[in-house]
């Protein structure tokens, strides 16, 4: 029996596959077609063979899943890249979606919605790929006199420290679905399961067994639910809904916590949906006719963004991380380092700093972490140069002036950014050459000559302020400063129009050194109060 998203019986006629396993449940079926309990009255059809998607559709499909590979590996094993480091113990914080035994005592959510617009042409079908993490959790046994096994925190070898540790193996289920069948009034759905298993793996060094990893995924059951409706007005264009919803019967005891649910959940879960005759509607940036229509799609938990070429709408990234569309890898990125926001020259830099220990730990952690260490010790000094920084796309403020033009208005003082009018205009350049973004291009602003009215007095360089919290922005960091007295040492002015005092903290023995090195401290006019008259 398949249900649509209100609960109401219907039918699906749905080509599927999951991705192999190896994993064989009581029953005997295997992970590798993801065949779940069904009863006589369904109507889903598995083929023999895994789902292939038309060869344009898999190429487009191709082309995304390197930036749905970030998603599904966002903050996977977070730098020092070791288990027993703070910030890895409590791990899968995007797109887990928990059995709804735990979703009702934790407030984690038990599924994902996505709703967008798309305009399919006639016969067209929707290609469908759910991606996911499943934890492996695995234990380490070492090897004792007459061949038994004792579990240990580690397991100490030359090249690597095994420790206990969950691991992420990919999951994918594919469905195929002419778009006509999305309309129906139960869509289409179609429920999976993926059955618990056991795997072993022996430990050997130096020719001697010296332990065992017990590798053990629990059983997981979900349901993708699709439907379309059609979009009032003379385009021609449909709502598509998509939900994936853990169905899992696990349910918590009084003692359970976060990690008992997680075997049983869907980690980092993520939709790829493709047209192959048809294009979809960007949620961000719709056109003015589909506005109303996209206000009123409602997505949960996630968020769909247009993948692929910009320019080429027939690919959507539902993603549980917000994304622009088209968003891509930076091109200078050597590889995945799974750190959330990462800063590539800053942690190749300190990977390869860490100690011969740590980065054995690290390797034996996971496998994804020992690629990052030895990514890092590999990495040659051309590579690490081009990860300084790059900027990609700046656009000037305005067009040079033209001394030529007697309509210019910067004609009667060519290059010094004084009209005729003889008011300078703050951020146009005096010279055209140097970019608007330079901290010198404006000749009118000098952060150590610049005053600032407050409270009736001009303040600017060498002037002493009280600080103080204000009314927003506020941080722990201004409660720890308020009442100290700072010496400005400059007024800066944002592209935004805003004005900063950069202070230096009276009595902070290391004030010398952040004067020498320009690192100071920043508040606005509002958060400070004259000392004295400057």
């Amino acid at each position: 029996m398949t249900t649509d998203a209100t609960g109401a019986p219907g039918a699906a006629d749905v080509t599927i596959a999951t991705g192999a396993t190896g994993c064989t449940d009581a029953a005997g079926d295997t992970g590798t077609t993801g065949r779940p309990a069904r009863g006589p009255e369904d109507t889903v059809r598995f083929p023999d063979e895994p789902v292939r998607f038309p060869e344009d559709v898999e190429r487009r499909l191709a082309s995304v899943r390197q930036i749905a590979d970030a998603v599904l590996f966002e903050g996977y094993v977070l730098y020092p890249y070791r288990a027993s480091a703070a910030k890895n113990q409590l791990r899968w914080q995007f797109g887990v979606l928990v059995p709804p035994g735990w979703a009702a005592v934790s407030g984690e959510p038990a599924h994902q919605r996505t709703e967008l617009l798309m305009e399919p042409r006639p016969g067209a079908r929707l290609a469908v790929e759910l991606r996911f993490l499943r934890a492996r959790r695995r234990t380490v046994q070492r090897a004792t006199e007459g061949g038994r096994w004792t579990e240990v925190p580690e397991l100490d070898l030359d090249e690597r420290v095994l420790v206990p540790w969950d691991e992420g193996v990919e999951e994918h289920v594919r469905l195929l679905v002419p778009v006509e069948d999305l309309a129906r009034d139960d869509g289409v759905t179609h429920a999976f399961r993926l059955p618990a298993c056991e795997e072993e793996e022996q430990v050997d060094e130096a020719g001697v067994r010296v332990g065992r990893l017990l590798r053990a995924r629990e059983s997981a059951e979900a349901v993708i639910r699709l439907r379309t409706q059609e979009v009032p007005g003379p385009y021609g264009a449909l709502r598509l809904t998509a939900v994936v919803e853990n169905t899992s019967g696990w349910t918590a005891t009084g003692a359970d916590r976060r990690d008992a649910a997680l075997p049983h959940s869907l980690v980092s879960a993520h939709l790829l949906l493709a047209l192959d005759r048809g294009t979809f509607l960007s949620v961000t940036d719709p056109p003015r006719w589909a506005a109303p229509a996209v206000a009123g799609c409602r997505n949960e938990h996630t968020w769909p963004v247009l993948a692929g070429e910009p320019g080429r709408d027939q690919v959507v990234l539902s993603s549980p991380i917000i994304l622009e569309d088209h968003p891509r890898i930076a091109p200078e990125s050597p590889g995945a380092l799974y750190d959330a926001t990462e800063i590539d020259e800053i942690l190749a830099l300190r990977t390869a700093a860490l100690t011969d220990r740590e980065k054995r730990e690290a390797r034996g952690t996971d496998d994804r972490a020992g690629a990052v260490i030895d990514l890092a010790d590999s990495m040659p000094p051309e590579v690490l140069e081009r990860l300084h920084g790059a900027i990609r796309a700046l656009d000037a403020v305005s067009p040079p002036p033209d001394p030529a033009d007697p309509l210019d208005r910067f004609s009667a003082s060519p290059l010094t950014g004084v009209p005729d009018d003889g008011v300078p205009t703050y951020g146009v350049p005096a010279d055209p050459a140097q970019p608007w973004w330079d901290p010198g291009a404006d000749r009118d602003v000098d952060p150590a000559r610049d005053r600032v009215l407050i409270d009736g007095r001009q303040i600017g360089a060498g002037s002493r302020v009280v600080l103080g919290a204000g009314g927003r922005r506020t941080d722990a960091q201004d409660a720890f400063l308020h009442g100290r007295t700072a010496l400005v040492e400059a007024v800066l002015h944002d592209v935004d129009g805003s004005v900063h005092l950069a202070v230096t903290v009276e009595g902070d023995p290391g004030a010398d050194i952040w004067r020498a090195q320009g690192r100071f401290r920043y508040f606005q006019p509002d958060e400070v109060t004259p000392l004295e008259e400057s």
